[in-house]
């Protein structure tokens, strides 16, 4: 809070010697020339070329976030109506999926799906594409509440070329965009520690079980194998007791129906070869979800927990019925596979991996922080007193 109290403390300044009166807002119709966006004729391929004009969808923003220098596709200049988006234009989702934006470093076009806001000359000078770029996370959160309904959601246009937009002085929004870079950067750099570090982990995890030897015995002849006798309804909001159903989500029970350490995957649905649970104490079970607890004390079960999580998707789709629905039968884990190997260096590789993932879990819970705490900056430094006429 003290940072919040000395960022804020700078911008107050600068607020107090540049613009004592307030901030000037003007209309998105008054600062902006709004375009939309549209996508040239499929059924003519040489308007789709693999190096050309940066052709904007959603998918960019899926997959390269919000500051965008290149596209997943691209288009030929016959492809062009008219001209296309100047670098340093913002594009605004408007329609179909509301409540996102980009900012485009490079002359380009989208999709009809979005609205461009490309500033007017008068005020070209007057805003940084980085500001407006920050600003649009608040217009963000105006599309998703202003919105029309037809065949599909889309905003409500009349009022988005009247929603108020500041302008506050240049020196003002490089103070905000510099803070806020500040932020971007921290968080981007724990990204990248975050997949440096996933990375290694199944890097680990495949080495160390490909290495276990050839040697296997079936999984029906170390652990006992069943499933549960709850269904999805019977889960409460709170209760003393874990219910593990067929995903990620762990209910509540107020009762348990068993007292044991073992793994917890599901029979089917979404989660089916991918979901894994550890429990070990008093848990409920649902009716199409596994329990393999391990009976011989020659093997561990954080191992076998491990092992499954890297190995039995792979075996599950090998093995598993060909129908509209994948789902794991009794047999399959029966007869899954576990390399015979020393109980010691089972402990060893299991202490590997539980450090590995104790790494990515700090890792994730402290971008989860740092971007609540840029959340909670980016609102505090965005929000000013307007100018009165």
């Amino acid at each position: 809070m003290l940072r919040l109290v000395s960022i804020m403390s700078k911008l107050t300044e600068l607020l107090d010697e540049l613009c004592p009166d307030g901030v000037e807002y003007h209309t998105l119709d008054e600062v902006f020339d709004t375009r939309n966006g549209y996508t040239p004729s499929r059924s003519k391929p040489e308007f789709w070329v693999d190096e050309g004009i940066p052709w904007f969808r959603m998918d960019d923003i899926r997959t390269n976030g919000n500051v965008l220098d290149d596209s997943l596709e691209h288009i030929s200049p016959e492809a062009v109506k008219g001209t296309v988006f100047p670098a340093g234009t913002v594009i605004v989702a408007t329609s179909a999926t509301i409540g996102e934006h980009a900012l485009l470093k490079v002359p380009a076009l989208s999709n009809q799906r979005f609205t461009a806001l490309i500033a007017k000359p008068e005020f070209a000078e007057r805003l940084l594409p980085e500001f407006v770029h920050y600003y649009c996370f608040v217009l963000d959160e105006w599309c998703t509440r202003n919105t029309t309904q037809s065949s599909f959601a889309s905003v409500d246009m009349p009022r988005f070329r009247k929603f108020m937009f500041p302008v506050p002085p240049l020196e003002v929004q490089q103070e905000i965009v510099r803070v806020l870079d500040a932020f971007t950067d921290l968080e981007q750099s724990l990204v990248s520690e975050l997949e440096l570090r996933k990375k290694q982990f199944e890097e680990y995890q495949l080495s160390a079980f490909l290495e276990a030897g050839t040697d296997a015995i079936g999984l029906k002849s170390i652990a006992e194998i069943g499933t549960g006798r709850r269904n999805t309804n019977q889960a409460l909001e709170e209760g003393p007791y874990p219910f593990y159903t067929r995903g990620e989500e762990i209910r509540r029970m107020d009762e348990y129906d068993f007292d044991e350490t073992a793994i917890i995957t599901a029979g089917d649905g979404v989660g089916v070869g991918k979901t894994m649970h550890f429990v070990s104490g008093k848990y409920a079970l649902h009716q199409r979800a596994y329990r393999i607890s391990i009976v011989n004390g020659a093997f561990d079960s954080k191992y076998i927990f491990h092992l499954m999580k890297a190995t039995f998707l792979p075996y599950m789709i090998r093995n598993s019925v060909h129908a509209s629905v994948t789902s794991v039968r009794k047999k399959m884990l029966d007869n899954f596979p576990v390399p015979v190997v020393d109980i010691e260096v089972q402990k060893k590789i299991v202490s590997k991996l539980d450090t590995f993932e104790a790494l990515i879990d700090s890792i994730e819970q402290e971008i989860s922080l740092r971007r609540k705490q840029y959340e909670f900056y980016r609102d505090e430094l965005l929000s000013f007193a307007s100018k009165e006429d």
